[in-house]
């Protein structure tokens, strides 16, 4: 089996990122395997504290970016500078489970998976053994309504292993969606019928930060603008969603699809039925435009040809 580029988006995260770090060099990194880290122009002491990982685990390439990108400019950074098929975003505040990414792959590679999930995400503040609480996802294979329909996935979360010809395919992470990078990058493996599965009984620690994690300061302080960050994540799409709930999402709806989706889910459609309705709408216009003269107006351009000769 490949091996396995694992990667780090970093942004003031000094005070998490070294047990993160730990958590995949300790015992989830295998021979071949790289990690990289992206140093999204952190303003706290984060580069210093990734010069002292490059001493401690000298396998870890470090990449800067010179003003602030965002967290899928660099997840984007990192994928692009891999060397190995298979990839793992690790979040720079959460923390594997020991010897917990071996099944993860072998699972991946048995099913002919592009996507492999942990089924469970502990939840904690202070200590990896109480969580808070527990998210979980269906085991095997998971399937794309949970997008469409608002529930759990894979892609809310981010930290799950994938195939380098899936991030292919779904255009990398959507920049410019903020905190709703994973999510849109998710939804767009999805819907280029990337094959997701869920690994039984395995688990990773999902930190919570209720002042600093992306997710609140970037998402929840600003709830109105998730739909439309969404959307444009869903942007290179358009062609597969339904052209009803499309003017849904760009107009009536275009502040709130993406929190009511239990009630009214995303729907997609086919892109051969896609192409036909657009097919007979330039059909409409063209006759609208250029409609099809009557019979007094041929006779009348007959007449003039007539007598222009």
């Amino acid at each position: 089996m490949s091996n396995i580029s694992f990667f780090i988006p970093a942004f003031n995260c000094a005070a998490t990122i070294a047990e993160s770090v730990g958590s995949i060099m300790e015992t989830n990194f295998a021979k071949g395997d790289e990690l990289i880290i992206v140093n999204d122009c952190a303003t706290d002491n984060t580069a210093e504290v990734l010069l002292a990982l490059q001493e401690k685990y000298p396998a870890i390439q470090v990449y800067e970016h010179k003003r602030n990108k965002g967290g899928a400019a660099a997840r984007n950074t990192a994928v692009e500078n891999s060397a190995n098929n298979l990839l793992f975003c690790l979040d720079a505040d959460n923390i594997l489970a020991p010897d917990s990414i071996a099944a993860l792959k072998q699972y991946l590679a048995e099913t002919g998976a592009d996507v492999a999930s942990f089924q469970y995400q502990h939840f904690f503040l202070n200590d990896i053994n109480k969580p808070e609480y527990v998210w979980s996802l269906p085991e095997g294979v998971f399937d794309i309504n949970g997008y469409l329909a608002g529930e759990n996935t894979p892609g809310q979360h981010g930290n799950y292993l994938f195939t380098k010809e899936s991030w292919i395919k779904a255009w990398g992470y959507a920049e410019g969606t903020g905190a709703l990078d994973t999510w849109t990058f998710g939804a767009r493996q999805a819907i280029c019928g990337a094959k997701a599965v869920v690994l039984k009984d395995s688990f990773y620690y999902h930190r919570l930060d209720y002042e600093n994690s992306y997710w609140m300061r970037d998402a929840e302080a600003n709830l109105w603008s998730v739909s439309v960050k969404a959307t444009y994540g869903l942007t290179p799409f358009f062609d597969r969603i339904d052209e009803d709930f499309l003017k849904y999402m760009l107009g009536k709806g275009r502040y709130t699809w993406f929190h009511t989706r239990s009630k009214k889910p995303l729907k997609l459609v086919d892109k051969d039925e896609k192409a036909a309705f657009y097919k007979k709408l330039h059909k409409k216009i063209v006759k609208r435009i250029y409609p099809k003269p009557t019979l007094l107006h041929r006779g009348i351009n007959k007449i003039k040809r007539t007598l222009k000769k």
